[in-house]
């Protein structure tokens, strides 16, 4: 039985109307300001279940055990706020500001925190407690049975850098592209929960439960694992630097092949490729490499076109001048590779890291396709890629779909994006010289005004 149910008759909770409720937010933001009039918010024990606090500034507002359940809350700013052992379910926080919030205990379960930053927040596990009756024991404040963590919550793209989690459930949670950098998750059970893409620079996993969890795309660097539970985790596709998975249980966890684990040789399946390119698939067999260590092998002027390469670690591999026409690389490891002058119109490289590789004089424009199979223009896809720090002087990038590529720091000089999709792409600090971007659509890109003037 909650402690709801037996002090309902003493209304724990105070419910108040969203006009009342504005009236106090009105005044917290005069406060803010140093408005005269102005107070401090403090919310503590509220049932504001279902209300608007969207786009207000509650910055150190206190809301301790507060009810805020399915309340719209979405680009608010609540940076230094105290929440804990709040009631967040089914709340809408997107774009919200959360940094160095105390959110202890809270429940987060099926929220939504799409793009909010929760820099140096601390969601650590806590227990509210309350005495029950005059003189009594203190006993835990729960509402409708909510237990603190962040089960099945949406979380994609959020800034958790230096976040406190230790000891929360994050079970089946969508974490999709956040960035984790020396984030403390020991002991938090993030059993089946989707970190695609996520940045795990520093980040703390002591004896955390990431059982069947996917790392498509994540970065581990310096990523601390000892004693933690991998076991059926996904790790295809995650980029891999200085980590030590030793420590940690990895019983069925899903991993790249060696070359060792396959049925012929590389030259082999190379011959049979090529064989197939040359009689349209009458004559031998299509490359099929999905998955593979393929770090720093020597592929210069090799022709994989159409070959499957999806989730393959080619990290400093050679790639000059290599054909890749309409090849398939979603989600692969080309970081620091040279694939100068390599022609890759088509391809499909969704969610590919390209961080410092040489693409100088790459060709990624789109193929027109022939009627007898299929017909139609097949544009080259490098939506969600990453090529932070690349080479990609005088690059070819026609009618190309390049949402959300990470282009920080690349060398676009000279570079043609005529009629590209750049939609939310990052250009901070990119070389952007002689660069044309005829007919794109750029809504939505960071950097991209700065990198023209300079």
């Amino acid at each position: 039985m909650s402690l709801q149910d037996t002090l309902d008759g003493d209304n724990q909770w105070k419910k108040i109307s969203q006009q009342e409720l504005d009236d106090i937010l009105d005044r917290h933001e005069d406060y803010i300001v140093g408005r005269t009039g102005g107070k401090l918010a403090n919310l503590g024990m509220h049932d504001l279940s279902y209300l608007d606090f969207s786009d207000r500034n509650l910055s150190r507002v206190e809301m301790v055990g507060t009810l805020l359940c399915h309340c719209d809350l979405s680009d608010i700013d609540l940076s230094d706020a105290n929440l804990f052992s709040a009631d967040l379910r089914f709340s809408t926080m997107t774009g919200a500001n959360l940094e160095r919030v105390d959110l202890r205990g809270s429940c987060l379960a099926g929220a939504d925190l799409s793009d909010a930053s929760l820099i140096d927040a601390d969601m650590r596990d806590g227990v509210l407690l309350n005495s029950k009756g005059k003189g009594g024991d203190l006993v835990p404040v729960i509402h409708d049975d909510a237990t603190a963590g962040m089960e099945k919550a949406i979380i994609k793209r959020a800034n958790m850098t230096n976040v406190k989690v230790a000891d929360s459930v994050i079970v089946q949670t969508d974490m999709t592209d956040c960035v984790l950098k020396n984030a403390k998750f020991m002991r938090a059970n993030l059993s089946l929960s989707n970190l695609t893409g996520c940045d795990l620079e520093g980040a703390d996993f002591t004896d955390a439960i990431l059982s069947g969890a996917t790392f498509s795309g994540a970065v581990f660097s310096n990523t601390i694992l000892d004693n933690a539970d991998l076991s059926g985790a996904d790790l295809i596709g995650a980029m891999i630097g200085n980590v030590d998975f030793s420590k940690a249980r990895m019983g069925d966890a899903r991993l790249p092949k060696s070359l060792d684990d396959l049925d012929q040789s590389l030259q082999e399946i190379l011959t049979k490729h090529s064989d197939w390119v040359m009689s349209n698939g009458k004559k031998g067999e299509r490359a099929d490499l999905s998955a593979c260590d393929l770090a720093k092998v020597n592929l210069n002027g090799a022709n994989l076109s159409a070959a499957n390469l999806a989730y393959c670690v080619f990290a400093g591999a050679k790639l000059k001048k290599a054909e890749l026409l309409m090849t398939d690389l979603s989600f692969a490891d080309l970081r620091g590779a040279n694939l100068a002058r390599a022609d890759m119109r088509g391809a499909k490289l969704a969610r590919a890291n390209l961080t410092q590789a040489n693409l100088v004089g790459v060709v990624f424009s789109q193929v027109n396709v022939s009627s007898g199979v299929g017909g139609g223009e097949w544009r080259t896809n490098l939506s969600h890629a990453t090529l932070r720090g690349a080479l990609l002087n005088g690059a070819v990038i026609r009618n190309a779909d390049l949402e959300s590529v990470d282009f920080r720091d690349a060398d676009l000089r000279d570079v043609d994006f005529f009629g590209s999709l750049i939609m939310d792409a990052d250009f901070t600090n990119a070389d952007i010289r002689g660069a044309n971007f005829k007919n794109t659509d750029t809504r939505g890109c960071t950097g991209l005004e700065k990198s023209s003037e300079d």
